[in-house]
């Protein structure tokens, strides 16, 4: 079974990366990408990915608005949340706001790997 990701980072370098990165693990593959939350809002609803990766901090609506919005109108969604901070009270934050996982940037590619795949699997995932 592919898992099928939609990305919203306002970084474009970051999220081709990240792209690039994903979509070289078995059974993963990127549907789209938002450069911001209401962009991700928008298509997390209408291509209804597996699990939607999104960036705590960008401009506008930021992730963890984005991911309540998001949860808001499809209950059963699936957010992972990213961060450059691992704040326990940003990551306290994301949990309330109904992210099943919280992974910082700078992790190594294989916990972003696990929470993914913890998240399409309806598990949870704040960190190793």
């Amino acid at each position: 079974m592919t898992i099928r990701l939609l990305l919203a980072d306002d970084h474009q370098a970051y999220r081709a990366y990240l792209r690039t990165l994903l979509e070289r693990q078995p059974g993963m593959a990127v549907l789209a990408e938002a450069a911001d939350g209401a962009a991700g809002v928008a298509l997390a609803l209408e291509l209804l990915p597996d699990v939607t990766i999104l960036d705590v901090d960008m401009p506008g609506l930021d992730g963890i608005a984005a991911a309540r919005q998001i949860l808001a109108a499809r209950p059963q969604a699936r957010v992972l949340m990213l961060s450059m901070q691992g704040d326990p009270l940003l990551v306290a934050a994301a949990a309330r706001a109904g992210a099943r996982a919280f992974v910082r940037k700078d992790s190594p590619l294989s916990e972003l790997v696990a929470a993914i795949r913890a998240v399409a699997d309806g598990r949870e995932y704040f960190g190793p």
